[in-house]
């Protein structure tokens, strides 16, 4: 078993840091709060809703609506310039050009590219990739953010304003965000803190 005494209440506004070390199931427990995996036992429950009740279909939409992912990674796509990766989400969802550019351009502004909307990946740098995945991640307004070592490939300047950025942002939206991190200077500017172990979610 990967995971064992989970228990997790998050509402909106919140901004929480779950630390562990590599292997200790922090990923694991991301994707099943999205309902990227299904727990042997309990349940997720999403404004009321079982997500694990819900069929693949259900789950997909929820994740398109109502959930944003900012990953180590970045996963911005090579071929898009900034504005068309930050308004993939809302392409998605069948938003208007007109809505889509503005929505875009707005979010593209506040994570501080405004000069930087026709660029392509390649031509950025790695905390400037971070901040077109937040840009995106929020683009949508969802009710919860999943950010999963989002600083693992920053430097630490770069790593201090990402983590300073993300939390403005998410606070501006009024979002709820997850963070899992191994960096505990990035689980300082939480709301709240837990350490994922064997034996659960060890509040600090």
């Amino acid at each position: 078993m990967v995971l064992e005494a989970v228990d997790l209440r998050v509402t909106s506004g919140e901004y929480i840091a779950i630390l562990g070390e590599s292997g200790v199931g922090k990923s694991t427990l991301l994707n099943v709060i999205a309902g990227l995996e299904s727990p042997d036992a309990g349940e997720v429950r999403f404004e009321e809703k079982a997500i694990n009740n819900l069929d693949d279909d259900a789950r997909t939409l929820l994740r398109r609506d109502k959930l944003g992912f900012v990953f180590q990674a970045f996963h911005v796509l090579p071929h898009l310039t900034v504005e068309q990766n930050v308004g993939l989400p809302l392409l998605l969802r069948g938003f208007s050009p007109e809505e889509l550019r503005t929505r875009s351009r707005k979010l593209i502004a506040a994570v501080g590219l405004a000069d930087r909307e026709n660029s392509i990946p390649r031509e950025l740098s790695g905390g400037e990739l971070q901040r077109v995945a937040i840009a995106r991640a929020l683009v949508g307004e969802p009710k919860l953010v999943l950010a999963d070592e989002p600083t693992g490939n920053l430097d630490p300047e770069n790593a201090r304003q990402v983590i300073a950025l993300l939390r403005e942002q998410v606070k501006a939206h009024g979002a709820a965000c997850i963070l899992v991190t191994h960096s505990e200077a990035a689980a300082a500017t939480c709301d709240r803190r837990y350490r994922l172990t064997g034996a659960g979610l060890v509040p600090l």
